[in-house]
């Protein structure tokens, strides 16, 4: 009752600092992608890479200005962080607060709850599959019900957080007989549970509006991108043209030099029929090239991992200049057209050269200190939960970049997505050492391992 002021006001300004970039804009933020996910309602089939289950979540919104929708991504991120702190002891709404406060000045998690795009999901399910599988037993039944279908929603908005999220349930049921302790079963199980109710959701919208029951296509056609950018397209097409009668066959001497140019810009990709054309010779080519060039793809998987574990900027794609989100706005949601335009985005004045100068060091230094923190706590105060989930974020960060390095080559929004997370941990490390609750609360754990 003595904290019952603390208590509204985080509950009141942190959701409402989450949202202020697009407050200051007044418009929520658009990007590159967010086009594609909106035509997916109105248009009624799929395309590469974007979720038809994140195209319904923003259809939802559409009546608001999307202003809902950043209402429901300000507020799962309010109540995903201060349920982490609760989990962990930590649920003193000053330290949610600050901890709140500090997030939201240095790093890309406002922007990331004020744009319309899947990556704000990616590291709250990671905080929300690590409370489940771990803390199962100090939550709810609603809680965990809630839970459930977030992380299934999460999953289903972008493969990419599908796969980090069954990695670290694979890692999970790895570490179960050594953890069983700290990992029950039935949170395994939900866990589990979520992520094929997060399949079977993104495989029933799919079915809904383009009558095909199939997976978001583009798998190949991406990861083709990134491989031309590693120069093996060009070297397999040099290698097998004399034999092998390939459309790109004319083409090998003339293909861009990135991903990016090739599969969104005006390139040869759009003259021979886009991914329904190329599909199958892309899938003949990246499978070809992985059995003849191994050592290679290795190589090059492994630079391009670090170099996106490098590239942690904020706002990429996020600009003035998103011609194909604009132009879905204007064929489908006209009425969008007058508060879009007049935001301060489309009126180039949102530039984040200097906000990166922060936003940047800040994301490098919390990864690194993340790696340290887990490495240190393991070696001094063993298995605990702040260990736990300075593992659980260490490996995301690494699954992430593994992942979207070698799918789709590195970009800084796959990083920005997850480094404030990484921040977050380094927050709650700091002060429950400057507080002294590591002594409070590690000590029954010692005392315990030490009779066993």
């Amino acid at each position: 009752m003595a904290e019952s002021g603390l208590v509204w006001a985080a509950a009141i300004a942190i959701p409402v600092l989450l949202i202020a970039p697009a407050i200051w804009n007044g418009y929520p933020l658009l990007q590159w992608d967010t086009g594609g996910y909106l035509a997916r309602w109105y248009e009624g089939y799929l395309v590469p890479s974007r979720s038809t289950v994140f195209g319904l979540y923003l259809h939802f919104g559409e009546g608001s200005s999307f202003w809902i929708n950043l209402g429901i991504q300000a507020l799962a991120t309010f109540w995903i962080l201060q349920l982490t702190l609760r989990v962990l002891g930590m649920n003193e709404p000053l330290r949610l607060l600050g901890i709140a406060l500090a997030l939201v000045l240095t790093t890309a998690l406002p922007w990331l709850a004020s744009t319309l795009l899947t990556d704000i999901f990616t590291g709250l399910s990671v905080l929300a599959l690590f409370v489940l599988v771990l803390h199962g037993r100090k939550i709810t039944a609603v809680e965990k019900c809630a839970l459930f279908a977030f992380i299934a929603f999460s999953a289903a908005s972008h493969s990419a957080t599908m796969a980090v999220l069954l990695g670290l349930s694979c890692l999970a049921v790895l570490a179960w007989p050594w953890l069983r302790g700290k990992i029950s079963g039935a949170g395994l199980l939900q866990a589990w549970l979520s992520l094929l109710a997060g399949g079977g959701m993104l495989l029933s919208a799919n079915f809904a509006l383009s009558g095909e029951l199939a997976w978001t296509p583009g798998g190949y056609g991406v990861t083709f991108g990134r491989m031309l950018q590693d120069g093996i397209v060009a070297q397999y097409l040099r290698d097998h043209c004399a034999r092998e009668k390939f459309k790109l066959c004319p083409y090998r001497n003339e293909l861009p030099a990135t991903a990016d140019r090739f599969l969104w810009g005006s390139s040869m990709f759009n003259t021979l029929g886009r991914f329904r054309g190329l599909n199958d010779e892309m899938k003949t080519i990246v499978l070809g090239s992985l059995a003849d060039y191994t050592a290679w793809q290795a190589q090059a998987a492994l630079a391009a991992t670090t170099k996106q574990l490098t590239m942690v900027a904020t706002g990429e794609g996020t600009n003035g200049w998103i011609p194909h989100t604009y132009g879905i706005i204007e064929r489908y949601i006209p009425g969008q057209l007058k508060p879009m335009r007049a935001a301060n985005q489309q009126r180039w004045q949102l530039d984040f050269t200097e906000i990166n100068y922060l936003h940047v060091p800040v994301a490098l230094a919390s990864m690194l200190l993340l790696a340290a923190i887990f490495a240190w706590r393991w070696w001094f105060f063993g298995l605990d939960d702040l260990t736990l989930l300075a593992a659980s974020v260490t490996f995301a960060v690494l699954g992430n970049a593994f992942i979207c390095a070698i799918v789709s080559g590195p970009h800084d929004r796959y990083g920005a997505r997850l480094a404030w997370v990484a921040t977050l941990v380094v927050l709650i490390a700091a002060i429950r050492s400057l507080a002294g609750d590591d002594e409070r609360l590690s000590r029954p754990g010692r005392q315990e391992v030490g009779h066993a």
